[in-house]
C-alpha cells in the first residue's frame, strides 16, 4: 500500500481489511481524535487485542500525529514537533502492518450516522477519493478547545492567541518574530495551570520586556490550591520576573486606531491588540494577549447526530455512563469530550483511565467481568514557572464538605442517631523561609486522609495519594504525615506497593514500571517511559520513574557497580572471594590489608558477615574462633537465632524431617525443663524458642547426648532438605524422596553461603514437598530425578526453573556439588538463588552450560572444592561444647552470674512467649537525649567492674572483645578495641532490646593514613602472630570534658594512638537487632537521629581491674534501669486478634445451645461474626463499596 504522507489510506469496508490474517472479518473501530486520549485508547486496544479482532482507523485533524500537549511549553525551547510525538512516525507504520491501524491526518469528521454506522470525513490528504468511513464501533476522542470570551469586545483581534495546540504556539512564535513587538507586554488572561503554562511560554520567547497574568480571583491556581497556598505560588512565580494581578476582570481588548490588518493571503482583517480595559477601569497597555481561561468540550458531532449531550450552559459535553457507552449504539466517548455524572475532565489522568477501561471491555470481557468507569482521581502534581505544586484526593473538603468517605466511617456515620454528619479537619504546615505550604485534610478522628496540597515540596505526593485512594486507616498520628522526615538516602520509592500510582497523567503504577524492566522488554529509561507512557505527560514523575528504574535495574545485575561496602569501594562480594581464596586469606586484617580501602579499619555490620562467610564457605572454621567470632552476624555468634527478647532459639537438625520416637522424646525433655516454647517449623523440624545464653550449652549437651547435632537454623547456610515420604510409605510414589533427601542434607550441612540454602525432594508429580520453589529441588520421575534450581520462597517467591532431567540418582550428587559451589563463588552478598540467576548472564542456558556442558572447564574444581568442605564438617554445638574458651562466652554479664529479663512474657495458647513490641507511637522506641546524661549526672566516680584479663587478646581481634556488665538494676556495655577501651549502655533505644555488647564494632574508613593520630612506631599492626601480653600501664578511653568535681586518675597512654570523637575513625556498635549504629564516644546514632546511647570513661588500671567512671547506683538506675526500660505486658494496646476472639468467643457459647430445635440459617451471633469480619475488611459483601471481588 502506497503512501506519501504519515497519514495512511485504508480499505472502506469493515469485512474487506487487507490486514487480515484469516477469513474471519475484523470488526472495525474507527477513533475520531489523534490526541493523548485517543492515542492512549489505541495502544491499550493493541497491547490487549492478542487475538487481532479488531481493525483500529483513526481520524485526526492536526496535521500532526498525537503529541505530548502536557508538554507544550517545551517546544518554545527547541521548536522541533517530532520531540513532541508520543510514539514516532515508524510505530504507525509498524503497526499498519502488525496491528491494522491506519491513520488519517488533516482529516475532520464532517457528520455522524449512527443508524447508518457511518461517518463522513474530509478527504485526507493521501487518499482523496475517501469521505465515508464505516465503523463496527466509533469511539469518539474529540478532546475540548480553548476558550474564548466572545462577548468580549476585541476578543478576535490580532495579536490575541490561545494556547492549546502546535498550531497555536507556531502561530505566537511567528507573531513574536515581528519587529513590532519587540520590547512591548505580553499578557496572560487566566491564572489556573495552562495559564501559568502560558506565562512560561512568554517569557521563554525572550521577546516581551514584561510578562504580565491577569486572575480574576484573588490567587493563582484557585481551582487546585487555598488562598494560602495560591499566595505563596503567586510570591514564587513573581520571584521569577512575572508580573501577577489578582481580582481583575477584562473589560474590553482595546484595539489600535486606523487600517485593520489582513492575516495571511485571503485571511480576516481585523485590527491590532493595544491594550486591555478592566472593570474596573485600569488600563494595561500590551501588544499581545493569550487567554487560558479554561475549556470547552467538543460534542458539536455527537450533538449533531442526535446523541445526548450536555446544554451547553451546563459546559457540554457527550453524556456516557459507566461503560462510557453513549445514547446511541456501538458509540462511546472518552476523554474531555466525555460527560460521566455529569461532569467533564481537564486532565489527561481520567482520559487514559477511561482509555483503559474501554480498551479492556473490547478484548477482555468475553473472559472476564467487564470493567465500569469509577469516579477518577483527579490529583495532580506539577512544577509552574520553577514551583512545585501538587493537590490529591478531596482537596477541598474543609472547604465544600467531603465528597466521599471511607466505607467504614459511612457505616459508622449512618449507625447514628439522624444518620450523623461528617466533620473535617485540616492539618497546615508553613514555611515561609523555604517556601513550603502543606495542608492534608482528615476526618474529624484523624483515622483518614481525604486530600491535601502541597508547595514548595511535593516529596511524599506518591505515597499520600494511594492512602486516600484505598481509604487505609492510619497507623500514625496525622502530624506524622507532614512533619515526619525522610531518611538520608532515601530515594523514595523502595517501600511502596506494586499498585502505587506512579504517573497520573498515564495510569502508570510502579508495578506497571517494574514488570518490563523484570521481562527484559525494556533495558533504558527511554524503553520504559516509549512502553507505560511514564513521564511522557507533564513529566512531573520522572525522578520517581528514573529511582524505580535505577533501584528495579540494579536488583536485575545490569550494569551496577557492586561494591560490598566504603571498605571495599573496588570490589563485590564474587571479587572478593576470588582474592581470598587465590592468597589464601584467614583473618579480616588480612583482607583490609589487600583489597580495603583502609588497612587499618575494624569493618562495619556490611562487610565484617560477608567476610566471614567467605571464610566458612572456604576454610570452614569455627564460627566462635578468636578470629572470626568478631565477623559473625547476629545469629552466628551463639549459633542461635536472636528473638525479640534477646534470647535464641535452639533447632537440632532432624534430616529430611525424619526423626526417631525417642528424639522427640529427648526434644519435649528439653523444652520443658527449660520452659521453652515450641513449635513445628515449615522445613519439617521443631524449633524451640526463649533459650537464655548462659542455658545454650546445657540444652545442647542434651540434644548432643541423644545423638542429635546442630541445625544450622541461625546460619546463611543449608537449611533444610524437605520431603515428602516418597515410596518408603505412599502408594503414589516413584522415587525414593526420603532416602534421597536424607543423603543431600547429611552431605550439605554446615554449608555455608551468600545466603541461606534450601532444598526439597518429592517422589513423585505431586509434589507434596514443594521441591518446586527451593534453591535445589528434586522430583522423581521413572528415570530418576528432574533437579529444578532457583527458586524460593519469602519476600518475592520465584518458582524454580528446571536444570536436568530424568537424572540418574548416582549423578544427582555431582551436578548439585557444582551448582551449589558456583553459585557460592559468585553470587553477591545476602543474593539468593533466585535473584542470582535473574543476575546471571545468560540466565538458566547459560547456567546448564557451565553446570551439565562443563563451557567454563571448572566442573572437577567444583566438584572438588565441595567435597573438601564437605569433609572438613563438624558439629559446632559438640565443639563449643569441648572447648572452655569458648563456653565462657555464654554469660549473661561478665561480672554476675545472676540473670534479668530484659522483657516481661505472657501466656499464649498454653506457653510462655515474650510481650509485643509497642509501636513507635505507643512509646516503642525510648528516644530519651541519652547522649546528654554525661554532662547531667550529680557526679561521678570510678567504679572497678571487671578484671582486665578478660579482655586479654582483644587488640588482635576484629572486633575487640566485648562484655555486658550488670551493676544495680543497669546493663552496661564494655569493649577492648585496639588499645582503647569504651563503655556505653547495654540497652539499644530503638526497640528497648539489651544486647549491645553483642553487636558489630566499626568504623569508617580513613581519607589517608595521615588522618590517624597513629604513629607508625606505635600503632598495632593488623594481624600479629600471637598476643602480647598486657602492659602494665593503664589504658584509658579517649577524652571527654568531665561532667563531676571527682578528678580521673593520673594515667599514661600505653600508646601514642587517641581517639578523635569526630574523626573517620571513631568506632561505633551496630545493635545486633535492627543495626542502629551509635558511636562509642559520642552516643549519637549515625542511621537515626533521634536515637542516642549514653557513653562513659573507662579504663584500665595497675591493679588489674577495668574501671568505669559511673554515677551512684540510684542514679543510673533512674535514667538507664532495666525494669524503667525493658518492654511490658499491656504496653502494646490489645492484641490484634482480640476483637476476633470475642466474637469466636460468642460464636462459642452460642453453639453450645445446641442445634434442637432450630431454624436453618445463621445464628446471631454468626450473622454478627460475619457481618464485624465484613467491616473488618472495609466492605459489604460481594460488589459491595469495601472490596472488589
Amino acid at each position: 500500500m502506497a503512501t506519501t504522507s504519515p497519514d495512511m489510506a485504508t480499505s472502506t469496508s469493515p469485512s474487506t481489511s487487507p490486514h487480515s490474517s484469516s477469513t474471519t472479518p475484523k470488526k472495525r473501530i474507527v477513533v475520531v481524535g489523534l490526541g493523548m486520549v485517543g492515542i492512549a485508547f489505541i495502544e491499550k486496544l493493541i497491547k490487549l487485542d492478542t487475538q487481532r479482532q479488531y481493525e483500529i482507523v483513526v481520524v485526526g485533524e492536526e496535521p500532526h500525529v498525537a503529541y505530548n500537549r502536557v508538554g507544550l511549553t517545551s517546544f518554545f525551547s527547541h521548536r522541533q514537533v517530532e520531540r513532541l510525538y508520543l510514539n514516532p512516525l515508524e510505530w504507525y507504520k509498524q503497526h499498519l502492518q502488525t496491528s491494522s491501524l491506519t491513520h488519517h491526518l488533516s482529516t475532520t469528521a464532517l457528520s455522524l450516522s449512527p443508524h447508518t454506522k457511518s461517518l463522513t470525513i474530509s478527504p485526507p490528504p493521501s487518499t482523496p477519493s475517501l469521505t465515508t468511513l464505516p465503523y463496527d464501533h466509533l469511539i469518539l476522542a474529540t478532546g475540548s478547545r480553548a476558550l474564548l470570551p466572545t462577548s468580549t469586545p476585541g476578543h478576535d483581534a490580532t495579536g490575541v492567541f490561545v494556547y492549546r495546540t502546535i498550531s497555536d504556539l507556531q502561530n505566537l512564535i511567528t507573531w513574536s518574530c515581528d519587529t513590532r513587538i519587540k520590547g512591548s507586554t505580553g499578557v496572560v488572561v487566566g491564572g489556573g495551570l495552562l495559564g501559568l503554562e502560558a506565562a512560561k511560554a512568554l517569557m521563554d520567547l525572550e521577546t516581551f520586556e514584561r510578562v504580565v497574568v491577569i486572575e480574576r480571583n484573588g490567587w493563582v491556581l484557585s481551582r487546585q490550591v487555598d488562598g494560602e497556598a495560591g499566595a505563596l505560588v503567586l510570591e514564587g512565580v513573581r520571584g521569577l520576573g512575572v508580573e501577577v494581578l489578582t481580582a481583575k476582570r477584562v473589560k474590553e481588548v482595546e484595539c489600535e486606531e486606523g487600517e485593520n490588518e489582513r492575516e495571511g493571503e485571503g485571511g480576516k482583517e481585523r485590527k491590532r491588540v493595544k491594550g486591555i480595559r478592566f472593570e474596573d477601569g485600569e488600563y494595561l497597555a500590551c501588544s499581545t494577549i493569550c487567554f487560558a481561561i479554561g475549556i470547552k468540550a467538543r460534542d458539536e458531532l455527537a450533538r449533531q447526530a442526535g446523541i445526548t449531550c450536555v446544554e451547553r450552559g451546563g459546559g457540554g459535553g457527550i453524556v456516557v455512563d459507566d461503560s462510557l457507552q453513549t445514547s446511541a449504539p456501538d458509540v462511546y466517548a472518552i476523554g474531555e469530550c466525555a460527560s460521566w455524572k455529569g461532569q467533564t475532565f481537564g486532565l489527561i489522568g481520567p482520559g487514559v483511565e477511561m482509555a483503559d477501561v474501554l480498551a479492556f471491555n473490547f478484548t477482555q470481557a468475553h473472559l472476564h467481568t467487564p470493567r465500569v468507569f469509577k469516579r477518577p482521581d483527579l490529583s495532580t502534581k506539577l512544577k509552574l514557572l520553577g514551583v512545585e505544586v501538587a493537590s490529591f484526593g478531596d482537596f477541598f473538603a474543609d472547604r465544600d464538605g467531603p465528597k466521599e468517605l471511607p466505607p467504614k466511617l459511612k457505616r459508622e456515620l449512618l449507625k447514628k442517631s439522624g444518620g450523623g454528619k461528617a466533620e473535617v479537619k485540616a492539618l497546615t504546615y508553613k514555611d515561609p523561609f523555604l517556601s513550603v505550604y502543606k495542608k492534608y485534610i482528615f476526618t474529624s478522628d484523624g483515622k483518614y486522609l481525604l486530600g491535601g496540597m502541597m508547595i514548595g515540596d511535593t516529596s511524599d505526593y506518591v505515597r499520600l495519594v494511594p492512602l486516600v485512594k484505598t481509604h487505609k486507616e492510619l497507623d500514625m498520628p496525622p502530624s506524622q504525615l507532614i512533619l515526619g522526615a525522610k531518611k538520608s538516602g532515601d530515594d523514595g520509592d523502595d517501600d511502596l506497593p506494586d499498585d502505587t500510582q506512579i504517573c497520573s497523567c498515564h495510569n502508570v503504577t510502579k508495578a506497571d514500571l517494574v514488570a518490563p524492566l523484570k521481562s527484559g522488554e525494556c533495558t533504558s529509561l527511554g524503553d520504559l517511559k516509549s512502553c507505560t507512557k511514564a513521564g511522557t505527560g507533564c513529566g512531573g514523575c520522572m525522578p520517581l520513574v528514573t529511582s524505580i528504574f535505577n533501584r528495579t535495574m540494579a536488583s536485575l545485575g545490569a550494569e551496577v557497580k557492586n561494591n560490598l561496602c566504603p571498605h571495599f569501594p573496588e570490589y563485590s562480594r564474587a571479587d572478593l572471594y576470588n582474592i581470598i581464596s587465590v592468597k589464601r586469606l584467614r583473618t579480616l586484617p588480612d583482607v583490609m590489608r589487600e583489597a580495603g580501602a583502609d588497612a587499618d579499619s575494624l569493618g562495619c555490620e556490611v562487610c565484617k558477615p560477608a567476610v566471614a562467610s567467605i571464610f566458612a564457605s572456604l576454610w570452614n572454621d569455627h564460627v566462635m574462633s578468636p578470629a572470626h567470632h568478631g565477623l559473625q552476624d547476629t545469629n552466628d555468634r551463639f549459633m542461635g537465632n536472636i528473638q525479640r527478647n534477646g534470647t535464641f532459639s535452639v533447632v537440632p537438625r532432624v534430616a529430611a524431617g525424619e526423626i526417631t520416637p525417642e528424639k522427640l522424646i529427648v526434644i519435649g525433655e528439653v523444652a520443658k525443663e527449660y520452659n521453652l516454647y515450641t513449635k513445628i517449623t515449615g522445613g519439617q523440624r521443631i524449633d524451640m524458642f526463649g533459650a537464655r545464653k548462659q542455658d545454650l550449652l546445657k540444652i545442647w549437651k542434651k540434644l548432643v547426648d541423644a545423638g542429635m547435632e546442630s541445625g544450622h537454623a541461625y546460619a546463611k547456610s543449608l537449611r533444610t532438605v524437605k520431603s515428602c515420604v516418597g515410596t518408603t510409605w505412599c502408594r503414589f510414589g516413584v522415587g525414593d524422596s526420603v532416602g534421597m533427601a536424607v543423603r543431600l542434607e547429611e552431605r550439605y550441612k554446615g554449608l555455608r553461603g551468600p545466603h541461606k540454602i534450601k532444598g526439597g525432594v518429592s517422589g513423585c508429580t505431586r509434589e507434596c514437598a514443594e521441591a518446586g520453589n527451593k534453591d535445589f529441588g528434586l522430583i522423581a520421575t521413572e528415570k530418576g530425578f528432574n533437579i529444578l534450581v532457583c527458586g524460593n520462597g519469602g519476600t518475592t517467591p520465584k518458582h524454580s526453573v528446571l536444570l536436568a532431567k530424568d537424572v540418574p540418582p548416582t549423578n544427582v550428587i555431582p551436578i548439585i556439588d557444582r551448582f551449589l559451589m558456583f553459585y557460592i563463588r559468585t553470587a553477591d552478598k545476602l543474593q539468593r538463588t533466585a535473584r542470582w540467576l535473574e543476575a546471571l548472564p545468560g540466565g538458566i542456558d547459560y547456567l546448564k552450560e557451565v553446570i551439565l556442558e562443563d563451557r567454563l572447564g571448572i566442573c572437577a574444581s567444583l566438584e572438588a572444592q565441595m567435597q573438601e568442605l564437605v569433609d572438613s564438617y563438624f558439629d559446632e554445638w559438640a565443639e563449643a561444647l569441648n572447648n572452655p574458651a569458648m563456653q565462657e562466652r555464654f554469660k549473661q554479664f561478665a561480672n554476675t552470674d545472676e540473670g534479668q529479663p530484659p522483657m516481661e512474657v505472657e501466656m499464649d495458647r498454653g506457653q510462655e512467649r515474650p510481650v509485643m513490641w509497642p509501636r513507635e507511637d505507643q512509646g516503642g522506641s525510648a528516644k530519651a537525649d541519652f547522649q546528654g546524661l554525661r554532662d547531667k549526672w550529680s557526679s561521678t566516680t570510678w567504679q572497678p567492674v571487671l578484671e582486665a584479663s578478660y579482655f586479654q587478646g582483644a587488640d588482635n581481634l576484629p572486633n575487640g572483645i566485648s562484655a555486658s556488665i550488670k551493676r544495680g538494676d543497669t546493663q552496661l556495655a564494655v569493649w577492648r578495641i585496639k588499645g582503647k577501651y569504651y563503655a556505653s549502655q547495654q540497652m539499644c533505644p530503638h526497640k528497648r532490646t539489651f544486647a549491645l555488647s553483642d553487636g558489630f564494632v566499626g568504623t569508617d574508613p580513613s581519607p589517608s593514613s595521615s588522618s590517624s593520630s597513629c604513629s607508625s612506631s606505635s600503632a598495632l599492626p593488623p594481624s600479629p602472630p600471637g598476643t602480647p601480653p598486657l602492659s602494665s600501664s593503664p589504658l584509658t578511653s579517649p577524652p571527654h570534658s568531665p561532667s563531676s568535681s571527682t578528678p580521673p586518675a593520673t594515667t599514661t597512654s600505653s600508646s601514642s594512638c587517641t581517639t578523635n570523637p569526630s574523626g573517620p575513625t571513631s568506632p561505633w556498635i551496630s545493635c545486633p537487632f535492627h543495626k542502629r549504629n551509635f558511636s562509642l564516644t559520642s552516643g549519637s546514632c549515625k542511621n537515626d537521629n533521634e536515637l542516642s546511647i549514653a557513653t562513659f570513661d573507662v579504663e584500665e588500671r595497675d591493679d588489674g581491674m577495668v574501671y568505669i567512671k559511673l554515677p551512684p547506683v540510684d542514679e543510673l538506675d533512674r535514667e538507664l534501669g532495666t525494669k524503667k526500660w525493658m518492654v511490658k505486658k499491656g504496653e502494646a494496646g490489645e492484641g490484634q486478634f482480640g476483637e476476633l476472639d470475642e466474637l469466636n468467643k460468642r460464636k462459642g457459647v452460642e453453639g453450645k445451645k445446641g442445634r434442637k430445635g432450630r431454624k436453618p440459617g445463621a445464628s446471631e451471633a454468626g450473622k454478627e461474626v460475619g457481618k464485624k469480619l465484613v467491616e473488618a475488611v472495609g466492605g459489604g459483601g460481594c460488589g459491595g463499596p469495601g472490596l472488589e471481588w
